[in-house]
Parts: C-alpha cells; sequence; structure tokens
C-alpha cells in the first residue's frame, strides 16, 4: 500500500510539474548560435552535361520566437552570411554567400524533466549575395536566383535554468535556384539542404 501510495504521489507531482516547464502566451525567445549547412548531393546539372556540387556551409545564427498561445511560438531564423563552394567534377567554378531567414510556426512538447523536444513547419526565403566565377570561368558573371520554399525544424532544448536552455536542432530546407553565367540561365541548383545547430536559447 506504501508502494502504491508513493507512486501515485510521484505521479501527481509530476502532473504538477509539467505546467512549470510550459511557454505561457506572450513570452519571447532569443536564441543565438552556430549551425551548419550541409547541401544534399549531387546538386543539379548546368549547361547540360556539367553537373554540379555545392559544399558545406557554417556561420552564427540568431532565432527570435514569439509564444502565440501556450507551448505554440512563431520563429524568426536569421543568420550571418553562410559561405559555399560551387564544383564541379571536383573544380571549383563558383563561390556563394547565402542569408536563409526562415518563419516557422512551432509547438514545444512541454513535460516535467528539464529537456522539450518541439517541431516546427514554415517557409524560407534564400538570398544569395557575393556570387562569384572562379576557376576555369573567372571572369564571368555568375548569379544564383534568390528561392522560396519549405522549411521542416526539430529539435530539444535542455533547460539550464529558469530563464536559460542549451539547444541542439535540425532544419531541412526546398532550395531550389536558377543559376546565370552572363545573365543567361544555365540551369538549377537544387540543394535541399540539412541545417544543423546548436544555441543558447534565453526566455524573456
Amino acid at each position: 500500500m506504501k508502494k502504491i501510495t508513493a507512486l501515485t504521489l510521484a505521479a501527481a507531482l509530476a502532473c504538477t510539474a509539467a505546467p512549470v516547464l510550459a511557454q505561457s502566451q506572450g513570452d519571447w525567445t532569443v536564441g543565438l548560435g552556430f549551425a551548419g549547412v550541409f547541401p544534399k548531393d549531387n546538386n543539379g546539372v548546368l549547361a547540360g552535361p556539367t553537373p554540379i556540387d555545392v559544399d558545406e556551409g557554417y556561420s552564427l545564427t540568431i532565432t527570435a520566437e514569439y509564444f502565440i498561445a501556450e507551448n505554440l511560438g512563431v520563429e524568426l531564423l536569421a543568420a550571418w552570411p553562410f559561405e559555399h563552394d560551387i564544383n564541379t567534377n571536383g573544380t571549383k567554378i563558383g563561390q556563394v554567400k547565402h542569408l536563409p531567414p526562415t518563419l516557422s510556426l512551432q509547438y514545444h512538447f512541454a513535460n516535467s524533466s528539464a529537456v522539450t523536444p518541439f517541431v516546427g513547419a514554415g517557409i524560407n526565403y534564400t538570398t544569395f549575395v557575393e556570387d562569384k566565377a572562379v576557376g576555369p570561368l573567372a571572369g564571368n558573371s555568375l548569379s544564383v536566383d534568390d528561392s522560396w520554399g519549405l522549411a521542416l525544424h526539430a529539435g530539444l532544448d535542455y533547460e539550464i535554468s529558469p530563464s536559460g536552455s542549451l539547444r541542439a536542432d535540425v532544419r531541412w530546407i526546398d532550395i531550389e535556384s536558377d543559376v546565370k553565367l552572363n545573365g543567361v540561365n544555365i540551369g538549377k541548383a537544387k540543394i535541399d539542404p540539412w541545417i544543423f545547430g546548436l544555441a543558447y536559447v534565453h526566455k524573456f
């Protein structure tokens, strides 16, 4: 009987504790972190038979999330530009930088532990800056068009204080852009990267 009573009391305390970790309507969080962008393999074909591969890139990130309801937030992702090399058959032919502002609706699964998982989905706008042709294409004008696409997000927050958490997360973004050489469309870059990040998140 004592064991049953103890288990019942523990369960009751757990249920009571769960709402304490919930994010309330009107809360804000800001996250500062570091992320790596890893494009899929085989990123398209340019000018007919020329296959391209886009290398990974790394940069600092910042997120801001506003909770429109308990555990339900709207998050904006921003970052310092990510830099990527564009290669064909092992030869570097271009270099680009991109900014990936992403707006997501996210649900956080509040519970009685220090770990809070979350999932989200939204829309990404990728803008490419400082496009540059190099190697055998040096001296030409290379440009990669901006892209709109679906973005998926999932991760874990580990609470280290009442207002602070460490976050590990992963995103998948649909990025497909036209590539132009001297103003002429020569194909599409299908990047569709996975993005892995680590961050510190502060709640206000």
